[in-house]
């Protein structure tokens, strides 16, 4: 056997065996979200006099939705003298005019809003909110990214959980202001949907540690400077930060009926730009906390599913890996004598799948939504938006890795309901890239069909429609790169 022979054997056989370790964390993540998440929604009433509450609004180039932001936190039920609102502006397009002219609205009818601006854009999102944390008055703060809408009732529903002091974060569910826009959007309402009912779920019942997700979260503001406040040595500052006061010993809790909806990306370069700054900011972080977190003298489950939480997006190096070795890794044992090891390989598969079906027919079922035959639909489409996109994230991760708050925090486009929007930045390397895997597993199908490798083609053909699919759309619009 040659060099090249034995090494795709060894790699496609490791990403594989990282797939099911995977895939079997999010089988535990359901069993734990089954066996131990309260069913009955969370009573507590805030008892005595309502706390000062700090509102902050970090936006940068969100003239689409500003307006409509500033109305929602103003609009707010809460006592005008104890309710606080920033709007942390760093925008360099028309956003600014219209975001002064819509605090001064709400400011002359009484509300405690400012505009506030730094003189640069250092630290992005991280160095907006620790600028507005300095000038925040507010007990308690609220991060609420540009594209929610809050509700009104939501400060009152989120303060009861602050009755214990040990309490330092609470995160509301997100919900979706434009799901049915098209599949990308239906699927991505699937996976936050299976984010927050079951991952969360199952962390926060199990005293596991979990995150606040950047936005539709409540902090008190004693646990933000403890924990050393906001930082931009990542990209995301949010699960850094919440990391970081969780070693510090306070307490988060989740409210899955206390709901902020907000807009998902529309189009596949943002959800991909979005996906690609998650990965590398998650890795960013395993990198910077981990080690102290493997070290400290928290139990083995809590570690374990930290690293594996800190870690959520190396599946996509692995996809790409097992994508680039599926091939020769088949026709090697094929020379060999060996196809029987093909049906081997196709167990293994369907071990690693398999969990995904029941982990997102539960968030079916979670959601509201009938969680059979749709999940035969979901799981597919699920599955190739996670192949197209693993080149993306891969590239993303290999950054995180190299890199840290020196990168560039890139938003995700928001539409605000019109036709309009800013495009995402995609790097056309990366297009070609994916042209050239969509020409390279075509390739390996015509193969598979001329000398009977059955059982890999239905898996070399989730990975030519994955390819495919996200390698299309760069054709679709031209994009400015990165």
């Amino acid at each position: 056997m040659s060099i090249v022979g034995a090494a795709a054997l060894i790699g496609y056989g490791l990403a594989l065996a990282g797939l099911v370790i995977y895939s079997l964390h999010r089988g535990w993540l359901l069993f734990t979200y089954r066996r131990k998440c309260p069913r009955s929604p969370d009573r507590r009433q805030w008892r005595g006099p309502l706390p000062r509450v700090t509102v902050q609004l970090p936006v940068y180039n969100e003239r689409f939705v500003v307006e409509r932001l500033i109305d929602a936190a103003c609009a707010l039920d809460y006592p005008e003298e104890r309710l606080e609102v920033q709007l942390l502006d760093d925008s360099t397009d028309g956003t600014a005019e219209l975001a002064r002219q819509r605090v001064a609205h709400h400011a002359a009818r009484g509300r405690d809003v400012r505009y506030l601006r730094r003189g640069s854009r250092a630290g992005y999102k991280a160095g907006a909110l620790a600028y507005g944390l300095e000038r925040a008055s507010g007990q308690f703060v609220l991060v609420l990214d540009a594209d929610f809408v809050p509700p009104p009732k939501l400060l009152r529903r989120m303060l009861p959980p602050f009755l214990d002091p040990g309490v330092g974060m609470v995160q509301a569910r997100w919900a979706h202001l434009n799901e049915g826009k098209s599949w990308l959007t239906r699927t991505q309402a699937l996976l936050l949907d299976a984010h927050f009912h079951i991952e969360h779920g199952a962390r926060a019942a199990a005293g596991l540690f979990f995150n606040f997700n950047g936005t539709g979260g409540m902090w008190r503001t004693s646990c933000l400077r403890d924990a050393g406040g906001w930082q931009a040595d990542t990209l995301t500052e949010d699960l850094d930060l919440s990391y970081r006061a969780q070693m510090r010993g306070w307490r988060f809790e989740y409210l899955p009926d206390v709901v902020v909806p907000g807009e998902l990306p529309e189009d596949l370069d943002a959800f991909k730009s979005q996906q690609a700054r998650w990965a590398q900011g998650s890795i960013q972080t395993a990198r910077k906390l981990l080690p102290a977190l493997l070290k400290g003298p928290w139990g083995w489950r809590v570690k374990l599913e930290a690293a594996a939480h800190l870690t959520a997006y190396v599946p996509a190096a692995l996809t790409l890996a097992l994508g680039l070795t599926l091939f020769p890794a088949a026709v090697v044992r094929l020379d060999y004598g060996w196809p029987l090891l093909l049906f081997a390989d196709l167990f293994c598969l369907v071990a690693a799948i398999g969990p995904l079906g029941f982990f997102y027919a539960e968030t079916r079922r979670a959601s509201g939504r009938h969680a059979w035959p749709g999940v035969l639909i979901d799981v597919p489409r699920i599955l190739a938006l996670g192949i197209g996109l693993s080149l993306s994230n891969t590239r993303a991760l290999a950054a995180g890795l190299s890199t840290t708050g020196d990168a560039e925090f890139v938003r995700t486009p928001k539409r605000g309901g019109t036709r309009g929007g800013y495009r995402s930045r995609v790097s056309r390397r990366v297009a070609a890239l994916e042209w050239g895997l969509t020409a390279y597993i075509a390739v390996a199908i015509g193969y598979a069909l001329a000398y009977g490798l059955y059982p890999s083609i239905p898996f070399l053909v989730l990975f030519q429609f994955g390819y495919a699919a996200v390698a299309a759309d760069s054709l679709r619009r031209p994009q400015p790169v990165a």
